[in-house]
């Protein structure tokens, strides 16, 4: 079932900081900016690659999560673009979650 909601606009600037506030202490300073902005356009491109966003529509979809993981994960082994392990991609990928959560772009199932 879809239900249509109003096209929410993601301020990548206040994701990033929220996301480097949720970090654990032991991730602080080791993670950057950049970091966490190159790992956002890799979800938006998983997204897109698998038409969960259109430019004028919003529906509710089922993320497998799993699969979105494993798509960042080999896109930064590929194209080395930063130095990142799973646990840490772990982190970044809950906390913008949860940062969706405070925006709305996600709910709980």
């Amino acid at each position: 079932m879809s239900e249509e909601k109003d096209f929410i606009e993601v301020d990548d600037t206040e994701c990033i900081k929220f996301i480097l506030n949720y970090l654990p202490e032991e991730l602080k300073g080791k993670v950057s900016d950049d970091d966490v902005q190159y790992v956002l356009d890799l979800i938006c491109e998983y997204y897109a690659e698998n038409d969960l966003i259109e430019e004028d529509l919003v529906e509710e979809a089922t993320i497998a999560e799993e699969d979105m993981f494993n798509f960042i994960l080999a896109a930064i082994r590929k194209e080395q673009v930063i130095e990142m392990d799973e646990d840490t991609l772990a982190v970044i990928l809950d906390g913008e979650f949860e940062y969706g959560k405070t925006i709305g772009i996600y709910t709980e199932e």
